[in-house]
């Protein structure tokens, strides 16, 4: 018990030393248009592609989830290979018109980890959500971690005890598992992740699950990339109607659903309060993204500021 305590105290540690070497200012001196100029460009291709939000704010997660938000996830190959991303992780083009964009403005100064943490906030705003402070002067990797990204990223079959075990090394709570899975309000997901769901699964609502089947056939490989949205009611927006959907059995993903199951859960009462209350959804949500942007970043003089986020200088 006492080690764990410990290990909590540690890691609550590391995330405040992070949070310190970070800096909401770091770039009002050496390149003050920078972050207006990343808010303009994700909010002009989110307004394009609704989805695009979704897609930006998964990659944020998907980075700092793997050796930390080091920009790794857009390291060509790699990290990109790995099972939880290959063939659905998306906006690299968005944020490469990005780092275009801010390289004319100042040469090798704003880095892609900070434009990826940047992005992620942008899109939740753009998309209706909360708004959160994001501490910059992240560096990128030079290396990137596949078989990390195969073991860390948590899987959409992934139960309760799983998201926990996942999550809970990195210092979130079951509140702020709750509140980042609220990110599913937004975004759609592939037919073979939640093809088991709809066929196999009794805890889903049957009028929800057989909607789902003309696009989702059983045989696995056909239609496996078909798409749904991880929110019924308001897709493109970013509310709490995705916990409405689990208090009616009609979340997409086994992950989803595992949030509530029915009164019974460990997790079903935040699960309600976030149904019944807007602005505490809000306030978790922002809270723990704070958390994940501060999770082992590279400063100072480690890693480097890449002149393309797709390869090492």
């Amino acid at each position: 018990m006492a080690s764990s305590s410990l290990s909590a105290v540690l890691l609550l540690c590391m995330a405040a030393a992070a949070s310190a070497q970070l800096s909401t200012t770091f770039y009002d001196t050496s390149c003050p248009k920078a972050v207006k100029t990343i808010k303009d460009a994700v909010t002009a291709a989110v307004n394009k592609e609704k989805r695009m939000g979704a897609s930006l704010l998964r990659l944020h997660f998907h980075d700092c989830f793997v050796q930390g938000c080091d920009a790794s996830v857009l390291l060509s190959g790699q990290e990109q290979n790995a099972f939880p991303n290959i063939g659905s992780l998306r906006g690299f083009d968005v944020i490469d018109n990005i780092k275009t964009q801010v390289e004319a403005l100042c040469k090798q100064t704003v880095s892609c980890a900070d434009i990826v943490a940047l992005a992620a906030r942008d899109s939740v705003v753009a998309l209706g959500g909360p708004t959160w402070t994001v501490g910059l002067g992240r560096r990128d990797s030079t290396t990137a971690n596949e078989s990390l990204a195969n073991s860390a990223l948590p899987a959409p079959s992934s139960n309760i005890a799983d998201l926990t075990n996942s999550f809970g090394p990195k210092g979130f709570t079951l509140t702020d598992i709750v509140a980042l899975s609220g990110a599913h309000t937004i975004g759609q997901a592939q037919c073979q992740n939640f093809r088991d769901r709809i066929y196999n699964e009794t805890n889903i609502n049957s009028g929800f699950a057989t909607s789902l089947k003309a696009n989702c056939p059983r045989p696995a490989g056909s239609g496996d990339g078909n798409l749904a949205p991880l929110d019924t009611a308001t897709p493109s927006s970013f509310d709490n109607k995705y916990y409405t959907d689990l208090k009616s059995q009609k979340g997409l993903l086994h992950s989803d659903q595992v949030l509530y199951a029915g009164g019974s859960g460990s997790a079903d009462n935040i699960v309600t309060n976030f149904a019944t209350n807007p602005a505490a959804f809000s306030s978790a949500f922002a809270s723990a993204m704070v958390k994940m942007a501060n999770l082992s970043p590279l400063t100072g003089s480690q890693g480097q500021v890449r002149l393309t986020c797709s390869k090492a200088n």
